[in-house]
């Protein structure tokens, strides 16, 4: 088992605060009146591309898959009215350029990052539901994309239909 830690400490009259991570890495967080950080929701954004990214990359440099750049976006929406402000729905979009692209692959290493590696998806699955989804651009202009797969309450996860973009 780990152990994860992070210490908040109150930095000034605000609601800005300097966070230490376990690992010695510092972030600061604010309000909307200070904003001199993200707000600590927006973090969960931030853990959800960064974790499916570094997982599906990973996954790709293992399939000896030739990526030139890549990319993940993500938009959270979050529950306006009551609360918590929960994210009842996230959107991930893998952006993936290549000479060569084998698009299975691609497919094969998000539906791995988002049903087996993603800490974040996982912690948050059981309130948001996650569409996974994938835009190949190919070396040759021609572009692929789909939705691999849907996480959260309720979702079946099931692969979709790859579409090609001209």
């Amino acid at each position: 088992m780990s152990t994860k830690t992070a210490t908040a400490t109150l930095a000034g009259a605000g609601l800005r605060f300097l966070i230490t991570t376990g690992s010695g890495h510092a972030v600061v967080v604010d309000d909307v009146a200070g904003d001199t950080g993200p707000r600590p929701a927006e973090l969960l954004v931030v853990a959800q591309a960064g974790c499916t990214a570094m997982d599906v990359i990973s996954i790709l440099r293992k399939k000896r898959q030739s990526v030139t750049r890549y990319e993940v976006r993500v938009d959270g929406t979050q529950r306006a009215t009551d609360h918590p402000h929960v994210f009842e729905r996230m959107d991930v979009l893998h952006v993936v350029e290549g000479p060569v692209l084998d698009v299975d692959a691609v497919r094969r290493a998000i539906e791995l990052s988002a049903t087996r590696y993603c800490t974040v998806t996982s912690n948050l699955s059981g309130v948001t539901e996650i569409h996974h989804r994938y835009l190949v651009r190919h070396g040759d202009g021609t572009a692929s994309e789909g939705e691999v797969v849907v996480t959260g309450p309720g979702s079946v996860p099931a692969a979709s239909t790859p579409a090609a973009v001209a």
